[in-house]
């Protein structure tokens, strides 16, 4: 085989997970077209890649149809890398884009890859760059959901998030839910699942259970954001603006140390969500080479200006020793990126902690 192109930098092998390592990302979206709508579907396509054409770090799009099934089509398309795709995917403006395919498409499943090798295409100076090696992992899929609740609610909405049965973990022969963290920071809830296998299924069978569906229902008078279960689009669009993607996940050396499981709420300066947990990745990164550190798992959470960052650590959070904990050891980081009032670091690390509601494993996980 034939490199053709520039090799990202070298990256850590503790790290199985990052967005922010420059090489070129390929996004495969699956796509369920309802008989009949095939030419509605076309024409909404069409609309929609002169609109991304524009977006900043998009490269290219293919659209194809199954040579086997009229209904299955596959969009890909190529970013210079996967920050700017996200920055996009996560935005109003995709949501209002997307909007004229939701009436002639069934169901949809999006993937994204990092380019790690290729033949042929550009000549060897063009700066495409691909990932340097490939990433090791444990098997996990991490994914959060985050929503705000109405100003004087939290309070019951802590009691409705902690006081339920747990779903039943096993979703197929290949897919199992591990691990449920939840954890609210004032009126912002964060839910950070863990689950092996197939995360898409994961996520559908937990909203099926009549436990879950009990407490969603419960917890409705008090969201911000309206919704309406029993409606698949307003269910589809809360879920939409709710997803908080991991964009970085690093594992430490730890033997069978006992960890405690915390969370980090960054509020980001507007603008800056990416950029922050970018600096955090690198930091978390380079502190998992330090056998003696206190960090012993971190994954960082980003969607717009919302950062969260959940951690397993040796111990309680120390706030005498404050910037392993934080991933923010410079003052004037914090005053750039964040909406943190006080530099210091002690006292940002203490503004930053979310409460715990309720964290749940799953028996073999």
């Amino acid at each position: 085989m034939t490199t053709t192109s520039e090799r990202a930098p070298q990256a850590s092998p503790r790290v199985s997970q990052s967005v922010f390592d420059g090489s070129r990302l390929r996004v495969v979206l699956l796509v369920d077209v309802y008989d009949g709508a095939q030419q509605q579907f076309l024409e909404a396509y069409e609309q929609l890649c002169h609109q991304v054409a524009s977006v900043p770090g998009h490269v290219s799009d293919q659209l194809c149809q199954s040579i086997e099934n009229p209904s299955q089509w596959l969009i890909t398309s190529e970013w210079e890398s996967a920050p700017p795709f996200l920055a996009w995917v996560n935005s109003e403006e995709h949501v209002r884009m997307v909007e004229p395919l939701h009436s002639c498409v069934r169901d949809t499943r999006s993937l994204r890859f990092h380019v790690v090798r290729e033949t042929g295409g550009p000549a060897a100076d063009d700066e495409r760059r691909l990932q340097s090696m490939p990433r090791i992992g444990d098997g996990v899929i991490r994914h959060a959901l985050t929503f705000t609740v109405k100003p004087g609610s939290e309070e019951q909405v802590k009691k409705i998030l902690s006081d339920y049965a747990s779903p039943e973990p096993r979703v197929d022969d290949s897919t199992r839910l591990c691990r449920t963290s939840l954890f609210m920071h004032g009126n912002r809830v964060v839910r950070a699942v863990e689950v092996k296998g197939d995360l898409l299924a994961a996520l559908r069978h937990v909203a099926r259970q009549p436990e879950v569906r009990a407490v969603e229902e419960a917890i409705n008078p008090y969201l911000e954001q309206d919704r309406d279960l029993d409606d698949p689009e307003s269910a589809r669009m809360f879920f939409t603006r709710a997803a908080l993607p991991a964009v970085h996940h690093v594992t430490a050396e730890a033997g069978n140390t006992p960890v405690e499981r915390h969370a980090l709420y960054y509020p980001a300066r507007p603008g800056h969500g990416m950029r922050l947990a970018e600096v955090l990745a690198r930091q978390d990164a380079a502190a998992a080479d330090d056998p003696h550190g206190p960090v012993v798992r971190s994954t960082i959470f980003q969607r717009d200006d919302i950062v969260v960052r959940l951690i397993d650590v040796r111990g309680a959070l120390d706030t005498a020793v404050p910037a392993p904990f934080l991933g923010l050891s410079d003052p004037g980081q914090v005053a750039e990126l964040t909406t943190f009032p006080d530099g210091d670091p002690a006292r940002v690390l203490d503004a930053a902690r979310m409460d715990l509601v309720t964290d749940r494993r799953s028996p073999d996980a």
